[in-house]
């Protein structure tokens, strides 16, 4: 018998009766104005509109039980009867309103527990610590995609259309050497910019005339030690605090290959920021302080260590490696014990993020302002283990440098015939519209027809540049400027996605497997009507839950039909957002198909799209 109810069906029908009737033919009209993906863009005020689709899960279908829906059997229902004193309209009204509930030892107890508010509760089985070590496995095996339940509507849609037919040898590239994109992530005062500094100065793209101007400059303002991290802190807010705000951007290249970094603030305000930078990595830099007390301040919950790394994971970063920096620092003076230590206590975390540590993650001991064990091996009469431990492969790392261990790393899934898809991450003007992105596959160049996806508007490529310099074409890893013929400041926004037939989709619904991660100060679980921001690639909307079809606890033990979801739980559920976004499912096209939830100031969820509506006729 199909786990998907008569009920369910109903109120999936339902559900699919509010949705946008435009969204999938939008125009750029008045409604595609409204619509911002991102912040600080400026638009027309739009002609009074209905309701977003949003508040539409604020009816009686999506957000309140009746005495209908309830299930006598249910512990959370038995637990608020009882509270009730046997008042069952009374208990009703509690139920709906679960926040509430949270104060009650009872239902506390049911909560921690992860079983009741679902119609059918079965253990999956006698679990144990198989099923929870299963559970702490990466996210990519949390996260599958080919066991979302039949209770969710079938959203498939396998109407794909050709791959576009291109001859990658026919196009002279400016550069043949592969391009990569190294986003530096971690807690404030890491040393992210000042090892972005020592690297661009050690490859020799920043003079030394530069580098004394910011040694002086440092000094007057009482930091001589910051005068590196001003060659990415570049405006005057980030060089009087001394933090990270915008994403900065710098490159530079090796005998093999070519980098691009880009050193993400790491201030918990600058999420997003740091968010922005990690949609576009191809490998993600996580610097940590060995300094005494400053690693335990950046691990410890509250510290940005671990949601940056968390982030990285779900934004796609093939390869991570963990900069332990400061080595020299008086606390440590290159001790091995401490290099130790910080690699043995990320280990774990890093692995319940979804990493999987031995293919994905490399450690290595530097220091960024010394700019030992940055280009060239430390000196042995500095650090008389390092040797011994990079040759025999402690750690994952077999390669005697930082610049040595990133030419190392191998990128894969990059396609060139497969459909162009460039998410925007910003756009200006300069005798024309220029958008800025990365392109994650296909080939784009100058002369094709580009459809700009949500709001279906078809541009020609005027000309392409691949870091700044003309080019003939761009392939996969490449951040690039496109030049769009006729296209206006207002038609290309941040978060939208260029695409080559079949463009990719542009949807209000998804269904989603996601993983809870942390929740608010108060609110300790996810009911329908719970809202947060939808982050995916470069795009940013709110969003709400509509209905949750089914949860996994880590104990294994499933729920149907689930009422909430708490904390390290597994979640299959159905998202609205205010607005149209363009993604696609992950197993089409995983960088479009991932995406984060955060509210007050934190990242509370990670996920993956399993479905998408049908496509129009």
């Amino acid at each position: 018998m199909s786990l998907l109810s008569h009920n369910t069906e109903n109120s999936f029908q339902e559900t699919k009766s509010i949705m946008n009737p435009n969204a999938g033919e939008w125009k750029p009209s008045v409604n595609a104005a409204a619509w911002t993906p991102g912040q600080g863009f400026q638009v027309p005020t739009p002609a009074p509109a209905p309701a977003p689709a949003a508040a539409a899960t604020q009816t009686p279908e999506h957000q309140e039980s009746t005495m209908s829906d309830i299930d006598e059997n249910d512990p959370l229902w038995q637990a608020v009867l009882k509270i009730a004193e046997g008042d069952r309209e009374k208990a009703l009204t509690m139920i709906n309103d679960p926040d509430s509930l949270a104060n009650y030892p009872e239902v506390e107890a049911i909560l921690a527990a992860g079983v009741g508010g679902g119609d059918d509760a079965m253990d999956i089985a006698e679990c144990g610590d198989d099923a929870t070590d299963q559970f702490a496995k990466d996210v990519d095996d949390k996260l599958k995609i080919d066991d979302v339940p039949t209770s969710a509507p079938d959203y498939d849609d396998d109407d794909n259309g050709d791959t576009l037919e291109i001859d990658p040898s026919t196009l002279k590239e400016g550069d043949p050497r592969e391009h990569m994109n190294l986003v530096f992530i971690g807690h404030v005062d890491a040393g992210k910019s000042t090892l972005s500094g020592s690297i661009l100065y050690i490859t020799e793209n920043v003079d030394k005339r530069t580098i004394e101007r910011y040694e002086k400059e440092a000094k007057e303002r009482n930091r001589e030690s910051w005068f590196l991290a001003f060659i990415m802190d570049t405006n005057e807010e980030e060089r009087a605090k001394g933090k990270t705000v915008e994403v900065g951007k710098a490159h530079f290249e090796t005998v093999d290959k070519r980098y691009t970094i880009l050193d993400a603030p790491g201030h918990k305000n600058y999420v997003p920021n740091m968010i922005m930078g990690a949609s576009q990595a191809d490998i993600g830099v996580l610097v940590i302080s060995a300094r005494k007390g400053e690693f335990e301040t950046g691990f410890d919950r509250g510290g940005q260590t671990r949601e940056h790394a968390l982030l990285a994971k779900t934004l796609g970063v093939s390869h991570l490696v963990v900069v332990v920096n400061k080595m020299d620092d008086p606390t440590v003076q290159w001790s091995k014990q401490r290099y130790d230590e910080c690699v043995t206590k990320l280990r774990p975390f890093l692995k319940q993020c979804g990493f999987t540590i031995k293919k994905e993650v490399k450690f290595i001991p530097i220091s960024g302002l010394s700019g030992a064990n940055v280009k060239d091996e430390v000196d042995p009469a500095v650090c008389s283990w390092w040797k011994q431990s990079w040759t025999s492969g402690e750690n994952n790392t077999n390669q005697p440098s930082l610049l040595r261990l990133f030419d190392s790393l191998e990128i894969q899934g990059r396609d060139p015939t497969a459909p162009l898809r460039i998410p925007v991450l910003d756009r200006y003007t300069d005798r024309g519209t220029i958008a800025m992105g990365k392109v994650e596959s296909g080939i784009v160049r100058p002369g094709i027809t580009v459809t700009v996806m949500p709001t279906r508007s078809e541009y020609k490529v005027d000309a392409v540049w691949a870091n700044e310099d003309p080019v003939a074409g761009a392939r996969p890893g490449e951040n690039v400027l496109i030049k769009l013929n006729g296209a206006g400041t207002e038609d290309v926004r941040k978060g939208y996605v260029l695409c080559t037939d079949p463009p990719c989709r542009a949807v209000d619904k998804i269904i989603a497997k996601i993983y809870l991660s942390d929740m608010p100060e108060n609110t300790k679980i996810m009911t329908a009507g719970f809202q947060a921001v939808f982050h995916a690639h470069c795009c940013e909307e709110e969003c709400t839950i509509v209905k949750i079809f089914e949860t996994t606890n880590k104990k294994g033990q499933v729920v149907k039909n689930a009422r909430f979801a708490s904390i390290e739980m597994q979640c299959i559920c159905m998202i609205e957002v205010a607005r149209s976004v363009p993604v696609e499912k992950y197993d089409d096209y995983p960088f479009l198909g991932r995406f984060t939830l955060r509210t007050e100031g934190k990242t509370i969820a990670i996920g993956i799209i399993t479905k998408l509506p049908p496509k129009k006729a």
